[in-house]
């Protein structure tokens, strides 16, 4: 695993699922705008794409995070994860086992799983082959139709673990519950529409990236705190470190 990939990874507070903006027809320029705004990872998530067109996509993707230092994720196939030379391969509790897409894509990719109950959360912890995983969905969500959403609590249980690997908080969250989110132990999110709906993407980015390094800065013990510039923001690398308590997160 090259050290850069897994260091942006310990960094990461704000990971953004969105479809390929085939409606809108700005997939370029909004990529810049969020990862310039504070989106740490991008995920293309459009279902019922071909492989072929979706490869397309991945490849302005892909050129987008390359030119902002930030991690490139595809959802679900391992075969896509290859071909696109992404950073992240993401799985759902139905596809592949991680064993199975190690022996496709090497240990050169990170991995993540999602978790929706307790017993899942345990074993993303502790499973051989998994860097990080995610945990919810904390409200019912459009991107998942019919999906039990197990809530914040399950996102309580994540952060009582007191384990090293990050983990994500998803499922529903925006500018309007985010702090709850925060309360419930959660230093890392998932979002979707929070941004990709959005009137102005970057703004959203940049207010969601913001709330949560900023309660990430909060939970550093005062003697081992990052001094801040003049913009209030926090040096490169001090939101790697996760709060004193729970360095789970």
């Amino acid at each position: 695993m090259p050290t850069s990939a897994r260091a942006s990874l310990s960094d990461a507070r704000l990971y953004l699922c969105t479809d390929a903006r085939r409606r809108q027809g700005d997939l370029p320029e909004f990529l810049d705008a969020v990862l310039a705004a504070g989106v740490d990872i991008v995920q293309l998530r459009d279902k019922g794409m071909e492989a072929g067109e979706e490869l397309e996509h991945l490849a302005v993707l892909a050129d987008a995070c390359r030119r902002h230092g930030r991690l490139l994720a595809v959802n679900d196939r391992a075969d896509v994860a290859h071909a696109a030379a992404s950073d992240v391969l993401h799985l759902g509790q139905g596809d592949l086992p991680v064993p199975a897409a190690r022996a496709i894509l090497g240990g050169g990719v990170l991995i993540g799983r999602s978790t929706h109950a307790e017993d899942e959360v345990d074993a993303a912890a502790a499973e051989p082959g998994v860097d990080y995983f995610c945990t919810g969905p904390c409200w019912p969500t459009p991107t998942k139709p019919g999906r039990y959403a197990p809530g914040l609590g399950l996102v309580r249980y994540a952060a009582s673990l007191r384990q090293d690997r990050p983990w994500f908080a998803i499922g529903g969250i925006d500018a309007g519950n985010v702090d709850e989110v925060l309360d419930a132990g959660a230093r890392r999110i998932v979002v979707v529409r929070a941004i990709t709906e959005a009137d102005d993407p970057a703004a959203a980015a940049a207010d969601l990236a913001r709330r949560v390094r900023e309660r990430v800065a909060a939970d550093i013990p005062a003697d081992d705190a990052p001094a801040f510039g003049a913009a209030g923001q926090a040096p490169a690398g001090a939101a790697a470190h996760g709060p004193a308590a729970v360095p789970a997160r």
